[in-house]
Formats: structure tokens, sequence, C-alpha cells
């Protein structure tokens, strides 16, 4: 069933200001480009500001004072934050609750809560924990000791492992394994003795792990993942890291074991993190960038091996100048050897 709102219902529900005809309805939202009469757009990148002139959407969602261009604008300080909110309101619905489908494989001495749906092809072991409303799709391997909160998604084929926990509203992907052994083999001679991993991984609560994403289990205590922090997709986490409350880490990021990772860090595509290192809060690392060392708070890092974003600005601006330049210094170097051999003579 499709539903409209009026613009005056959307700026209350965003908290934001309506500058034009607040009466107007819409059913959804589409791109400045293709919107049509039906439905309300957004800008969050003022360079795309002339589109709005153009856009054939009822109303735009956009920040206060910029040029309306005669549409009907809802006026909101962030206006990327309103369009996922909005986004939430007309197109996320509750899951139904659907019980233990049929063909769920469901073991002994489990606790399930209430409104949950767990999907055929899933199993559940021995002693697991699952909250209320929280949905398990098909395929899904949850091993034995497992808790889980309430109002979590765990999606098909994922797997977390034994003793594993999983906190409140938090989104497992497809494919995603939490808990896999950590990598720990000491050196026998010219073999390698496998060393046994008997901790756990926690999650607390809206943390969301991207598809195929590996989270390795401690060798003896937790590797933690702590609230709010989001995984993409293809990302490693070892055994024994504590990443921190409201990470952005991207995709193919790999982070080796023992490393320390503050809050409201960001890690750009394909980082790699050494291990027993620690990274401050509010730290952002760019794309493809190499962390052998720790890095101070509050601080924009690139490059491999990392230095200061600004520094590695300065560095990239030279590359291309590198063969002009080494010209340039053998042309000075015969130059010196000439006026050197004038010299001995």
């Amino acid at each position: 069933m499709i539903t409209y709102r009026t613009l005056k219902e959307l700026a209350e529900y965003l908290g934001g200001t309506v500058n034009g005809d607040e009466n107007v309805t819409v059913n959804g939202l589409a791109p400045l480009d293709s919107a049509g009469a039906d439905k309300i757009t957004f800008l969050a990148n003022p360079k795309y500001a002339a589109k709005v002139a153009e856009t054939g959407a009822a109303a735009v969602l956009m920040a206060p004072g910029g040029e309306r261009y005669g549409r009907n604008v809802i006026e909101v300080a962030n206006p990327y934050l309103g369009f996922a909110r909005l986004l939430t309101l007309f197109y996320t619905k509750p899951h139904p609750p659907l019980g233990v489908l049929p063909e769920a494989i469901v073991g002994t001495e489990v606790t399930l809560g209430e409104g949950i749906s767990i999907y055929p092809g899933a199993c559940i072991g021995n002693r697991v924990t699952i909250g209320d409303r929280t949905v398990i799709h098909p395929g899904v391997a949850i091993y034995e000791g497992v808790t889980i909160g309430d109002d979590c998604v765990i999606h098909a084929n994922a797997v977390i492992r034994e003793r594993c926990r999983i906190g409140n509203r938090c989104i497992i992907q497809p494919g995603a394994v939490i808990g896999s052994d950590g990598f720990g083999y000491a050196p026998d001679g010219t073999a390698y003795y496998r060393i046994p991993q008997i901790g756990i991984v926690v999650l607390e609560d809206d943390v969301e792990i991207g598809a195929n994403c590996t989270v390795d289990r401690a060798a003896l205590e937790v590797t933690l993942i702590k609230r709010g922090t989001k995984l993409d997709n293809l990302v490693q986490i070892a055994h024994n890291c504590q990443i921190g409350e409201d990470c952005m880490i991207v995709s193919q990021v790999g982070i080796s074991g023992s490393s320390k990772i503050g809050n409201h860090v960001t890690l750009g595509g394909q980082v790699g993190v050494a291990g027993h290192l620690s990274i401050g809060d509010n730290v952002m690392v760019g794309a493809q960038s190499g962390v052998p060392n720790s890095l101070a708070a509050n601080a924009v890092y690139s490059g491999s091996p990392t230095m200061s974003h600004r520094e590695w600005l300065r560095a990239m601006a030279v590359v291309p100048r590198l063969p002009e330049l080494k010209k340039s210094i053998s042309s000075l170097e015969k130059r010196i050897a000439e006026l050197e051999a004038k010299l001995a003579e």
C-alpha cells in the first residue's frame, strides 16, 4: 500500500521547516534527475544546486538558505541525514514475526525471545539465547553458547561461532563470520604449532557487519567491537583487536592482531593496520594507506607508510615530476663532474 505524507508531516518528523506549500503530498524519495511529481528529492552537495531548478520533484530536502528556484523546500540542518531518515520512514517496514519455520534446526536448551523469525535452513546450536524480534535468515549457522540480543538481523549464510555475544539491534550481512579462529601459530623448528583460540568475539549494540567480513575470536579473552561501529564488506578484524565506538571501516581493510582503534575512527578502503598498535580517537586514514606505527588522535593520515595527510599531499605532488627531476639531477651531476675535472687540472 502506497502511503502519502504532507510536507508539513515530514518537516515535523525531521525537525525541519517548510518553505512553500506545506500541504503538498509525496509517497517516497527519488534522485534530483529522475524524481517525479509524487516524490521528494534531496540536495546534500551544494555543487549540484542548479539541478534544483530542473527537478520534477514535488519538493526538495536541503540546507537552510539555499536557492529554492521556486520549489517547495523542507529545510534541515543535515539534508543527507534527513534523506536517510525519510528512506527509513517510507521504505523500512517492521518484519512480521514468523516464529521457527519448518526445516529450521534448533538445538537443546535454546532460549528464544518473543516475535522472532527463524527461517528454513538456519541451524541454532545448543544453549543459544536469541532476543526479542530478532530475525535469523536461511543458512545461518549459530554455534552453541551464543547470545544474540533484541532486534538483530542475521542474514543468509552468516556464521556465529561458539560463545560469541551479539548486542541489540546488530545487523550481520550475508556470509560474514563472527568468531573464526585467530591466525595464531608457534614456530616449532621448521613447522608451526597451532595455538588454540579459546576467546570470543563481542559485538556491542548497533554494530553492523558487512558481507563476507571476518572477525576472529581472541586467543584468550575478547575481540571487541564497540557500540555503533560499522564494517563495510570484506573487512578482516584479527584476534584480540578492540575497535572503538562509532567507527567507519571501509571495504577490504585489514587490522592485524591486538591492535586498538579509538572512537570515531574512519579507515578508508584497503587500509592495512599492523599488529599491536593504537590509533587514537577521531583519526581518519586515507584509502590504501599502510599503518606500521601507532597514530595520535584527532588527525588525518595518508600514505604507505602513513604520514600527515598534508605532508602526503606535498609528497604526491612531486611524484609526477620525478622523471624530469631525475634528468635534471643527472645533468647537474655531469656538470659537477666536468667542473671537478677542470679544477683538478
